[in-house]
């Protein structure tokens, strides 16, 4: 692959013109300038073409797409679908009693204790009446956009494989992030920020951390790049010089010109190597970002009722030791403005984490010991954000094409584990979508009378379908977005998925 980064192309040497030649190279050259934005961006140009031979014969999209960008939400720790989305009257029934799954069951921990009934009142919202838990109810306002999958499988209940899978798409380390298949596969919409952005918890990273939005095999261009909105310094080592280093704006200029010319000399023997060319792209979007990610992080200009939708403090107070709702809305809130902001500004995919590894107290949806102390404050944040999101880009008319993806690594189970808490489910848990051409008010595929296995467990839903429901609705077919690693012809969807019709508009 070429190199044509401007940090390592070296100009022809000046030709003298005669004025007829200088007037139409002028004129024609405003022209083309416009022409080749406009084929640039529909993905017409024969350079495009010449580009997309070089990613394994990529031409996307490959049919009219229905959503240009997408909004995940990862709930790390593991989500009990039971007390916020998935109703078991029979649960509310038989609540204390010894439970009996009439089967073996192989527990993560001690966790088949008594049946027990969800923690939280359900009741029914919007047309579709459908049942929500109350620290979800703020969704209520919303449901009748959202497509819910009740049917979802995993493979497996330790949290690092299982968030491995939904993030990647396989159990192992080593393979692309969804985001970065995205980017890969469509690339920019923008040429000052990232094409993949992650919004981490504020308390760290779920389990993984960064793997699960690296590039790995794909060009290192396509790796999620990290951004914590609300926080002194939001993306770390922007701005050189800031934390009262060494560095100032003049040695950083000065140290460019000479990376440039050292790229220039490297580049020119090595013309096949595509590796300094993405380092180079990532230095290059970095100056941009330099001045493009201040104004889009800043949501000091926004109106007080739509920081108050959000639930975002204009001051936030010191927050309490303890795990609380007011906490958990205003970090939340912030990380979906900000990526309404990014959308808006062009940015294709931005993923939002909410909860951090294993610690104690508990700052994640793991919830062994107490599901009322650590779900109810995290639920109704997340709830409250993604309400607002949702509206918001709905005024906005982004919500047609923006997808809003919902997961979590698995679900919890119907029996209790020392009372108060659920042990893992990788057996069946609930994924939600909505926007960009998803069906609003639909549920596909139910968990059986207990909300421990699919209802039809011959016909579960996967997260490769999933994931090749998204990459649709995007125009991608999923079998043709394969990138050649040792060997192999690799997939986000590995060799499996299927498009989930029924919950397409």
């Amino acid at each position: 692959m070429k190199n044509d980064s401007p940090f390592h192309r070296i100009a022809p040497p000046a030709q003298a013109q005669t004025r007829r030649e200088f007037l139409w190279r002028s004129g024609g050259g405003l022209g083309g300038i416009a022409l080749a934005s406009l084929l640039g961006g529909e993905g017409l140009l024969a350079a495009a073409a010449r580009a997309a031979e070089s990613n394994g014969g990529l031409h996307l999209p490959h049919h009219r797409p229905r959503a240009k960008r997408v909004i995940q939400m990862f709930m790390g720790g593991a989500a009990s679908h039971l007390d916020l989305f998935d109703y078991k009257p029979d649960l509310m029934k038989r609540d204390g009693q010894k439970s009996d799954f009439g089967e073996h069951v192989e527990a993560f921990q001690d966790g088949l204790g008594p049946w027990m009934k969800p923690v939280w009142p359900f009741k029914p919202y919007g047309q579709s009446g459908k049942m929500l838990g109350e620290t979800v109810s703020e969704l209520g306002k919303v449901v009748d956009e959202m497509a819910f999958i009740h049917n979802l499988v995993g493979k497996t209940g330790v949290h690092s494989q299982a968030t491995y899978l939904q993030a990647t798409g396989f159990q192992l380390p080593g393979f692309p992030g969804m985001g970065s298949w995205v980017s890969y596969g469509l690339g920019s919409m923008n040429e000052n920020l990232p094409t993949f952005v992650v919004l981490p918890d504020h308390r760290g990273f779920a389990s993984n951390g960064p793997k699960n939005w690296d590039s790995a095999f794909l060009p290192g261009q396509h790796a999620g790049t990290m951004i914590y909105p609300g926080q002194e310094n939001p993306i770390t080592d922007l701005f050189p010089g800031k934390a009262g280093g060494f560095v100032s704006a003049q040695s950083e200029t000065a140290a460019h010109q000479v990376i440039a010319k050292l790229n220039r000399g490297h580049a020119a023997t090595r013309e096949g190597d595509a590796r300094l060319d993405a380092r180079i792209r990532s230095y290059e979007l970095a100056a941009r970002m330099q001045l493009a990610a201040p104004e889009a992080m800043d949501i000091s200009n926004e109106p007080d009722y739509l920081l108050d939708l959000y639930g975002i403090k204009k001051n936030p107070p010191t927050w309490p030791k303890e795990i609380n709702a007011g906490e958990e809305m205003d970090y939340f809130g912030r990380k979906c403005i900000v990526a309404r902001r990014l959308i808006e500004r062009g940015v294709r995919f931005v993923q939002i984490w909410s909860g951090n590894d294993n610690g104690f107290p508990r700052r994640n949806w793991d919830s062994h010991e107490d599901i009322l102390r650590d779900h109810g404050p995290l639920s109704m944040g997340f709830a409250r954000g993604a309400t607002a999101l949702i509206q918001d880009l709905k005024q906005r008319g982004l919500l047609e094409d923006t997808i809003i993806l919902w997961t979590t690594e698995f679900g919890r189970m119907p029996s209790s584990q020392g009372g108060k808490g659920r042990d893992h489910n990788p057996y069946v848990f609930t994924n939600w979508l909505c926007g960009g051409g998803i069906k609003g008010g639909v549920t596909s595929g139910e968990s059986d009378e207990w909300g421990y296995k699919p209802q039809d467990r011959n016909t579960p839903t996967t997260v490769y379908d999933i994931h090749a429901t998204m990459l649709h609705l995007l125009g991608i077919d999923h079998e043709k977005l394969t990138f050649r690693h040792n060997g192999i012809d690799r997939r986000l969807t590995d060799v499996h998925g299927q498009v989930l019709k029924g919950i397409l508009a």
